[in-house]
């Protein structure tokens, strides 16, 4: 019997959200990025293991985690 097992990692663009930069200190549109790892079975999803979120400013480029708290927070 052969069982085959693995994570896979999907990434998810969000709708752009404006935001003040932690880096440059500008009211700037920010890019929101959803990064969550799947358990899989046979190469399907099967559930969620973890999520994170990555917000990118436009304006000097930083890239940062946001927590599913704070994502909720930003205006959007």
């Amino acid at each position: 019997m052969l069982l085959l097992l693995g994570l896979k990692t999907v990434l998810r663009g969000l709708p752009e959200r404006m935001a003040t930069c932690q880096y440059c200190h500008q009211l700037v549109q920010h890019q929101l990025q959803e990064r969550a790892t799947k358990f899989t079975l046979f190469f399907i999803p099967v559930f969620t293991t973890s999520k994170a979120f990555n917000i990118t400013c436009s304006n000097c480029g930083q890239n940062s985690i946001v927590k599913p708290r704070q994502k909720n927070l930003l205006p959007g």
